[in-house]
């Protein structure tokens, strides 16, 4: 029994009376109508509806429970940087330094509440990608058909279906008017189903499961109507959902790294701190004296915007991405992107339009190119014939003008050229009307439709070509039908090798006479041609691979079509590859059941035909084991696995199901491959932004820790107080790091290779420019404050202004040593950022404030600096600035020389 009938059994009054079957497709509809309690003719009532819903819950899968705004506050402070300073408030407290611990604590709030309103608005951004998979049905209630929102279905509602629809819940089949359903994404079989009232075998598989409808799949063709039997999570789809929950939340190469760097900087600054007290100590200093600067170092050690600004860095990229037609669904999967280095797509509608037309007829009378002339049927009786037995042969349905469609885009690509040439489906099924069908089926590979033909009958067959030639006893030529022999039989296979080589989708079509229509249709019938169907590539398809070429990443081709066909459409493309680097799912098993040599072939193909969503996973572990950052596209149910396993699962907006969507890191709403480049593209910038703006707070914050330790070390003044650093940290930390963390990037880093997916956020050489920056701008501050006691002759309140007003210039003039080393000295990334501009005018205007606004001058302990002191700040403040922007000419020259006498290397392409 299912959930539903078992909720019924432990509380009969739950489900207002009724059962359900435990297998409804082996169970006559009116039994199935007797338990539902539903009349079959005029659906439930309004009443029923009601109680179900109330018992039942809304038809729709189990979304992920959003976090509250009570959670998504309390994870602003679970961080170890802010339990560092929160320690050293209560610290100041304990020990009555009053006006330090409230002003630390003020600060960790600021943080929290621009922490939370960024996260929150994130956070709800994504949870919104749950209406993506927002539907509406046409259900009968009280007699009257009404078009309802699918989470509103009920079990025992009368759904109506037709080509072009949905199917909104589990149904059993009521009524079925040449209905066929696409159940690629339930089942993976990949051509539609033929639907039918009658029960079936209780033992059937899902894919045999002819009497029923299952939730996500799509009506290709016919009309119908089914009962609800299954809503919500009681559905296969979310059955299937179900054992997703089971897997893992994934954690970023990014969140691991910042997680490492925020413990590096706890233990770096109590290592730090203890140091300077113990050496305070024995130094015979004051302990309140010792205090205040263990308090310093804490402040100073830690920089406060880190978590604050990546988070809106990230919810920044984002949204940026959500302009282009890509929804994130995990924050921080934005910036995986940026270090993937192989894309795993498939190939129809992402690599190419999904537009399929008819381009070529090969008859015995001779090719014919659709789309370059017009033929004249009167003088073509051949090629008549094979047209109209296209249109016979269909499901599908077109509109006179050749408009609008419905139904498979193989079968509506043949109605569009029969329909170019004057013969329109519904004028021949008025000649010759259609008395029966032989469904497609996936054993045969053919399809076949009856048709009264005065006192006789006309099959059409359309197929896969081995199995139509294989039926076939004859073959249509000018003069008329001749025996199909052996030799002529090989020609043909030759034929339908030549046309999937130029990359076309290749059908068989022939017909026979018959003199009753329970005649078997696929036995003596006469081939007519074959037909090549082309979907075209995306025009700008071959640009966005050049792209990736640049940029260092891999392009694999995972398609279910023919090795020839996905071969051809490589090339077309711009797809690297040849025949010996084409493989088929077949090859693909787990990556300990292979040889080193299967796997070596494996590692170097491009090209990867007829794969199965199982097969798309093997793929994935297989370059997941080398190391490989993978991102992989999917859209059906049978893909959820891989999109998980993938780093960066890519569902389809438009074609996808909600359980691919739902497991998927990103969602491309116009499922274009180009998306997935553009995204790439801001993962990169993302993580660059986050990497200088990290490497300007620690620049910083490292000249402080050295200020204020060299100081205590040679027994001097500080030269600058807690409260002086808290807020140079809010205004200098914060506000320049934002607009570092939220500035465009530039093109040139897709002219770079992908990182490596074990590189630290700061490599090695970043920690030495951040130790070296500081080391800068620590003794230029403490030759400052030096200057301004010794030669100046100046009070401590007046020489610790002058320190302050120096660090923070040098800090904000500092930004500009964020631009990359091969950018121009005055246009770059740096100074071309509005945001940039705005944070410098903003931060010296809180400068100024606290400088001149009384009651704040007061608590930061400020004096005016008088004359001499704005000559040591100015100075000071750009001394920094100068020697950053000359290290790196002289860096960048040196790099010049390194790559003159570099050999060139030609890489052949």
């Amino acid at each position: 029994m299912t959930q539903a009938s078992n909720a019924s059994t432990r509380n009969p009054s739950s489900h207002s009376s009724f059962d359900q079957p435990e297998k409804p497709w082996s169970v006559d509809i009116n039994e199935v109508r007797k338990a539902l309690q539903v009349d079959i003719e005029a659906g439930l009532s309004e009443e029923q509806a009601s109680r179900r819903l109330k018992s039942c819950g809304p038809n729709r899968l189990k979304e992920s429970k959003p976090r509250s705004m009570w959670q998504i506050l309390i994870d602003q402070f679970a961080s170890l940087i802010v339990g560092l300073l929160g320690v050293a408030a209560i610290t100041a407290v304990v020990f009555g330094r009053w006006v330090e611990g409230v002003a630390i604590a003020i600060a960790l709030v600021i943080n929290a509440v621009i922490g939370f309103f960024t996260e929150l608005k994130a956070t709800r951004s994504m949870e919104a990608l749950h209406r993506l998979g927002s539907t509406e049905a046409k259900v009968y209630r009280q007699g009257q058909i009404k078009v309802l929102p699918a989470p509103k279905i009920v079990p025992g509602d009368l759904v109506s279906l037709e080509a072009g629809d949905l199917v909104p819940a589990d149904l059993r089949v009521s009524e079925a008017n040449n209905l066929q359903v696409d159940e690629a994404a339930l089942t993976g079989e990949s051509l539609p189903i033929t639907k039918q009232v009658e029960a079936v075998s209780t033992e059937a598989s899902l894919a045999e499961r002819t009497s029923m409808l299952y939730k996500g799949t799509a009506v290709t063709s016919g009309s119908g109507a089914g009962v609800a039997v299954a809503t919500g999570m009681q559905t296969e789809l979310g059955r299937i959902a179900t054992l997703a929950e089971d897997v893992g939340e994934k954690f970023t190469p990014l969140e691991r790294r910042l997680e490492r760097l925020g413990r590096r900087l706890v233990w770096a600054t109590l290592a730090v701190g203890i140091l300077v007290t113990v050496a305070g100590l024995i130094g015979g200093k004051h302990w309140l004296l010792v205090l205040e600067t263990a308090i310093a170092m804490a402040v100073a050690a830690v920089p406060e915007g880190l978590p604050i600004v990546a988070t809106i860095a990230l919810a920044r990229g984002m949204w940026r991405m959500a302009h282009r037609n890509a929804l994130i669904n995990r924050l921080s999967a934005v910036e995986t992107l940026g270090a993937t280095n192989i894309i795993c797509t498939d190939k129809t509608g992402t690599l190419t339009e999904n537009r399929m037309h008819l381009q070529r007829l090969e008859l015995a009378s001779g090719t014919f190119a659709l789309d370059e002339e017009d033929f004249d049927l009167q003088k073509h009786d051949l090629l008549r014939r094979v047209l109209e037995t296209g249109v016979l042969c269909n499901n599908s349905s077109l509109d006179q003008e050749g408009g609008d469609a419905v139904g498979d885009p193989l079968e509506v690509a043949l109605l569009k050229a029969a329909a170019a040439h004057d013969l329109h489906r519904d004028q021949l099924l008025g000649q010759l009307p259609e008395v029966r069908e032989e469904a497609f089926d996936p054993d045969t590979l053919m399809m076949a439709t009856f048709h009264q033909s005065e006192e006789s009958y006309r099959i059409a067959v359309k197929g896969a070509p081995e199995a139509v030639l294989d039926s076939c006893s004859a073959i249509a030529e000018k003069e008329g039908d001749v025996e199909l022999s052996d030799a002529l039989r090989q020609d043909w296979q030759e034929r339908n090798q030549q046309l999937a080589k130029n990359g076309f989708r290749v059908l068989a079509l022939a017909d026979k006479a018959g003199n009753s229509a329970e005649d078997d249709p696929y036995q003596g019938l006469t081939l007519l041609g074959l037909a090549g169907l082309w979907d075209p590539p995306r025009k700008e398809i071959s640009d966005t691979l050049e792209q990736c070429r640049q940029a260092g990443i891999r392009v694999i081709m995972v398609t279910g079509d023919h090795p020839a066909t996905a071969l051809a459409v490589a090339h077309a493309v711009g797809l690297n590859g040849d025949s010996s680097t084409v493989m088929t799912g077949d090859d693909l098993k787990k990556p300990e059941d292979l040889t080193e040599e299967q796997r070596r072939k494996l590692l170097k193909a491009s090209i990867f035909a007829r794969v199965s969503p199982e097969q798309k996973l093997h793929l994935i572990n297989l370059h997941q084991g080398t190391g490989a950052i993978v991102a992989m596209t999917g859209d059906g149910v049978n893909d959820a696995p891989a999109l998980q396993q993938a780093d960066i699962g890519v569902a389809m907006g438009k074609r996808g199901t909600q359980v691919a969507r739902e497991a998927a890191d990103m969602v491309l709403q116009d499922d274009r491959f180009a998306t997935i480049i553009t995204a790439i593209y801001h993962g990169r910038v993302i993580f660059s932004n986050i990497r200088k703006f990290i490497f300007f707070l620690l620049s910083g914050n490292v000249s402080e820790i050295l200020i204020i330790t060299l100081a205590a070390l040679v027994n001097a003044p500080l030269p600058l107080l807690p409260l002086q650093i808290l807020y140079l940290n809010l205004i200098g930390d914060v506000f320049p790091a934002l607009a570092l963390g939220v500035g465009e990037g530039d093109r040139s880093v897709m002219q770079q290779p992908p990182r490596d997916p074990d590189e630290p956020v700061l490599p090695r050489g970043y920690w030495l420019a951040i130790i070296g920056y500081a080391v800068v701008i620590a003794t230029v501050v403490l030759c400052g404050f030096a200057m301004a006691i010794i030669y100046f002759g100046m009070a401590r309140d007046q020489a610790v202004t002058v320190s302050f007003l120096s660090l923070s210039l040098a800090r904000l003039c500092h930004v500009f040593n964020m631009r990359d080393r091969e950018s121009g000295l005055f246009c770059n990334e740096i100074t071309r950022n509005p945001f940039i501009w705005g944070a410098l005018v903003f931060c010296l205007g809180l400068l100024a404030i606290a400088l001149y606004l009384p009651g704040l001058r007061e608590i930061l302990s400020l004096t005016a600096p008088g004359a001499a002191g704005w000559g040591i700040i100015l100075v000071v403040g750009v001394l920094p600035l100068l020697v950053g922007q000359a290290a790196k000419l002289v860096m960048t020259t040196f790099d010049r020389q390194e790559n003159d006498h570099q050999p060139t290397i030609h890489l052949q392409r």
